[in-house]
């Protein structure tokens, strides 16, 4: 044993210690670092001190819950930030709808009230021209949301891909390292779990550690996007069943691309866009879509059923889009589909899924998309179904095949081709008899105000009505739900700071402590030093 053997084990651990108490000052705001200890113990041969290890402070319990919950985190505030613009469009009391539709039917009294005043005439053109743009730019404000969340899927699925990538790469660099060295880097760890944080705040991932230490992610029903040193890819694709539509596409280890469920894709900034766009989005457009369709057949029916200032019978009022049918790319029949309104009483905001289930008896399974409910239906006349207010026709019904899939919007666009068809004043059909002063036909229209028109049990501003309440609650539920999983995630945060994160004081006064180890350690090899020289003046 040496004193001198012994002061230079000191010196180093305090080295050591020093060193390590400066790398966490120097990363305090370092995102993803992880405070660091160094590990003394007593050496057994020839006594003094060893470091055993810089012991990187990381509890990955903590980490996978702080992970969950910021992806919950994330996937409701992506959630908040598009519901928030829908509450905002339709709540609007100037630029709303329900006062434009209130407009509309309070130029029909004034024109009731003066059946033959040119001014009255043109009252209704210009509301009905003013209702039916508002519709139309109601459309295309959501038609231009649908457009932002096929971006934002992109952009999403791209920034997921990339930090794949990195993991996979990480995954090759600490093994490689393990294996030089014995031990993985600190600075490779911390980089690999802070991508698997920010991983999860764009979509949900389940972490797998193998007994190596090396990481696999998986994703929706278990898809892998991480496997070792092996990345797998998504990809923004376009729906099989809606061409109008971009999904989430998974390139497997075969280089096969199969469309992924959305309901399968949770949490993150990519889980809240699909969730928002099927449960809100969708929905708000074919309500808003119904309402069109029923304001425009009930106005054209009752004006066709009167005479305008020409004494000819009335005309369509209003022009509306036409519901959307699609067949399935992968079908293996060759039918196609078509679709148009048959009985309006029948109308729902819902799109319907239909697969055949019996191609020679021309039989399929119908489901309603947005309560689950499936009937069975067969073909009559050879080649249609009705469904929710709509007639569907299929197109070469004999090639079709079991399995073969059919989707149809009857209302998607319909708002989007909501158009006023009366331009001159004198076709205003006001008149159920061909006279100038008779008013019978405004007031039968004006009355349609109060009608059950919309889907055969609400008026129309009580349709629209229930549409701002529904996306308003929605809009507060989701609210709601951000601010208490924030809080969560706030309180886990810190916990792991507690565990993790650099406290300033704590390695201020380690940098003292670790200075006067040093010291010490120095005044034992001086006084060794003294001692030897002594002996050395004996001689």
């Amino acid at each position: 044993m040496s004193m001198f053997s012994i002061g230079l084990s000191g010196l180093n651990a305090a080295q050591n210690a020093l060193n390590t108490t400066s790398n966490n000052i120097s990363n305090v705001y370092t995102p993803g670092y992880n405070r660091e200890l160094t590990l003394l113990g007593e050496r057994s041969s020839s006594g003094g001190v060893q470091v055993n290890d810089i012991q990187r402070q990381f509890d990955y319990y903590v980490a996978d819950q702080l992970n969950a919950a910021g992806s919950k985190s994330s996937a409701l505030q992506s959630y908040q930030t598009q519901v928030s613009q829908i509450d905002n469009l339709l709540a609007d009391q100037e630029a709303g709808l329900a006062p434009l539709m209130q407009d509309f039917f309070s130029s029909l009294e004034d024109l009731a009230s003066a059946p033959s005043d040119p001014a009255a005439r043109q009252g209704v053109i210009g509301a009905a021209d003013t209702l039916s743009a508002q519709f139309r730019s109601f459309d295309g404000y959501l038609r231009d949301m649908q457009s932002g969340i096929d971006s934002n899927i992109r952009d999403e699925i791209t920034q997921i891909n990339n930090s794949a990538d990195q993991i996979a790469n990480l995954n090759r660099e600490i093994a490689l390292a393990k294996a030089k060295t014995g031990k993985a880097p600190n600075g490779l760890l911390n980089q690999r779990d802070q991508l698997v944080a920010e991983i999860n705040e764009r979509v949900d991932v389940r972490l797998t550690i193998q007994e190596s230490g090396t990481y696999n992610l998986s994703i929706g029903n278990g898809q892998p996007i991480v496997a070792g040193t092996r990345s797998f890819s998504l990809e923004a694709m376009t729906s099989s069943s809606d061409p109008t539509r971009t999904v989430v596409g998974y390139n497997d280890s075969a280089g096969n691309q199969v469309e992924l469920n959305e309901g399968a894709i949770t949490g993150g900034a990519l889980g809240g866009l699909l969730t928002f766009r099927s449960e809100t989005l969708d929905k708000t457009q074919n309500q808003i879509g119904q309402l069109a369709v029923s304001l425009a057949t009930a106005l054209n029916e009752q004006h066709q059923a009167g005479v305008d200032l020409n004494g000819d019978p009335g005309e369509a009022m209003f022009s509306v889009g036409q519901p959307r049918a699609f067949s399935n790319e992968n079908n293996a029949g060759s039918a196609t589909i078509d679709a148009a309104f048959g009985d309006i009483d029948q109308l729902t905001s819902s799109d319907y899924d239909l697969v055949v289930t019996d191609a020679a008896a021309g039989e399929f399974e119908i489901t309603r998309r947005d309560t689950g409910e499936r009937v069975t239906a067969t073909l009559y006349g050879s080649d249609q179904l009705n469904l929710g207010g709509v007639v569907v026709t299929i197109g070469d019904a004999g090639t079709l095949a079991n399995g073969d899939r059919f989707q149809v919007q009857p209302t998607r666009q319909a708002a989007g081709g909501l158009e006023n068809r009366i331009s001159e004043p004198a076709q205003v059909a006001a008149s159920q008899g061909g006279g100038s002063g008779d008013n019978q036909n405004a007031l039968a229209m004006q009355d349609l105000q109060d009608s059950l028109l919309v889907g055969g049990g609400a008026t129309l501003s009580g349709a629209y009505a229930a549409i701002v309440g529904d996306v308003g609650n929605r809009t507060n539920i989701v609210q709601a739900n951000l601010s208490a999983q924030q809080g969560l995630t706030e309180q886990l945060e810190a916990v792991q700071q507690s565990e993790s994160g650099v406290n300033l004081d704590e390695e201020a006064a380690n940098l003292i402590r670790y200075q006067q180890f040093y010291q010490a350690n120095a005044k034992v090899i001086q006084t060794g030093s003294t001692i030897m020289d002594a002996i050395l003046g004996l001689r």
